[in-house]
């Protein structure tokens, strides 16, 4: 004859269906809240971890350009008032000299009677950097396009400012290499340091797969990195 079930033992099965098999786990309401809310933390928390990076990468930007923009402006504070009239000034045995020029146009004064052309330019470059900045999630980009910005911003004022006019300004060059009068190499300022290292950098990461948006590409083309990061499984 067999023995019918002892009292509470179908309780006891229930309870082993879901015991160390699956291992320790918060069972009612409490055990359901926390499972909701689980998903939601990953979320807000994505929420929150990209919002921080598009302002620092901005910050970074904005620092970085208004950075290059003040040491391009004292620079030729400096090269006015030291370098005016005088003869170009030897540094590091001849493989730098500081002679102070004026350029109205590009290196070696390309377009130097279309000075408005390069203001025109100058202003679109720095419209779109600044609309970039609001959606910016890399830093390697923000580092780039930061250069980029105080260079333009530094040419652009004496564009506007210098002599002879407004907009038709001519640009203070100081640094010459290897020869005194910029015949091997053009006269150049902070300025265009700076924009010419962001402009290399800026190639660099893109033939490496590095979008503004803070994702990679392979050499496939394809996404590598997710912008958002993944909720773990």
């Amino acid at each position: 004859m067999t023995a019918g079930p002892t009292p509470g033992s179908g309780r006891a099965e229930a309870t082993g269906s879901t015991g160390p098999a699956e291992g320790p786990r918060t069972t009612g309401p409490d055990g359901a809240a926390e499972a909701d809310g689980s998903h939601g933390d990953a979320e807000s928390h994505g929420a929150i971890d990209r919002a921080p990076t598009r302002r620092r990468a901005a910050s970074v930007l904005l620092g970085i350009g208004l950075t290059v923009w003040a040491l391009d402006f004292g620079t030729k504070h400096l090269a006015l008032q030291a370098l005016e009239g005088r003869e170009p000034v030897k540094l590091l045995g001849g493989l730098v000299y500081l002679s102070l020029t004026r350029n109205s146009g590009a290196a070696w004064s390309i377009g130097a009677d279309h000075t408005w052309i390069f203001s025109l330019i100058t202003i679109l470059v720095i419209g779109w950097i600044l609309w970039t900045a609001l959606r910016l999630r890399s830093l390697p980009w923000a580092v780039s396009l930061g250069l980029v910005l105080g260079g333009a911003l530094g040419n652009l004022m004496d564009r506007i400012f210098r002599a002879p006019g407004w907009f038709v300004g001519h640009v203070v060059d100081m640094i010459s290499v290897l020869e005194p009068y910029g015949r091997a190499f053009p006269v150049f300022n902070v300025a265009d340091s700076a924009l010419v290292c962001g402009v290399f950098f800026a190639v660099f990461l893109e033939l490496t797969g590095r979008q503004r948006d803070g994702s990679r590409l392979g050499r496939d083309g394809r996404q590598v990195t997710p912008t958002v990061p993944r909720e773990r499984a």
